[in-house]
């Protein structure tokens, strides 16, 4: 398999050349990264998606993250990034369909990488059935959805856990509704900066 190739930016973000995806974690250099996060609003109130990362990922497996997102590669533009939700979640949707709140740079090391993302983040309103979700098995085992404001509460609030309801895809390929209560050791640890903004740019559509 070849390497993926990411432009680098500077501390100015500026570019700075290109690297491979493994040499950009390892060493830390600041890099273009796609981010969609799927709402819906039911009875006035507004539901946050989450995607059940996979097994069989080497980073974070099993925890709860961003609906859909990834690396924008070195030939691609923004634009690219939208397969994104096609190859994960096996929803085809547009750019046209998505609302941008920016650019959001943040930093996380966790010792085995330094991934420091300058990420353009979108929202993306869901109309789909479950049954619509054709999750790809190597990234993603499962969608929930948590209501906004609790989830606010969980990550800022001290609220202990949140109810959330979805589906996992079992051994065999089939969906299975679910119900869970979470914590925040659920989730992927992203930084608060970059939650608060997600959330109150959700709360402002």
């Amino acid at each position: 398999m070849e390497s993926e190739w990411l432009t680098i930016f500077d501390d100015n973000m500026k570019p700075n050349g290109k690297a491979t995806r493994e040499e950009v974690h390892q060493k830390g250099y600041w890099h273009e990264t796609f981010h969609c996060w799927f709402i819906r609003k039911e009875e006035e109130k507004t539901y946050i998606y989450f995607q059940i990362r996979s097994e069989y990922k080497k980073d974070y497996p099993n925890l709860l993250d961003i609906t859909a997102a990834g690396h924008i590669l070195s030939h691609e533009t923004v634009l690219d990034g939208v397969r994104e939700v096609k190859e994960e979640l096996g929803i085809d949707i547009s750019m046209d369909e998505l609302v941008p709140l920016g650019v959001i740079p943040y930093s996380v090391d966790n010792n085995d990488i330094i991934d420091r993302e300058m990420a353009h983040v979108f929202i993306y309103e869901s109309i789909q059935a479950w049954n619509d979700f054709k999750l790809q098995k190597e990234e993603v085992s499962g969608i929930l959805k948590i209501e906004l404001s609790s989830f606010y509460k969980l990550w800022f609030g001290g609220k202990q856990y949140v109810p959330a309801f979805g589906f996992v895809v079992n051994q065999t390929g089939e969906k299975e509704i679910v119900k869970k209560l979470l914590t925040k050791a659920d989730f992927v640890q992203h930084e608060d900066f970059y939650f608060k903004k997600v959330l109150n740019g959700i709360k402002a559509i």
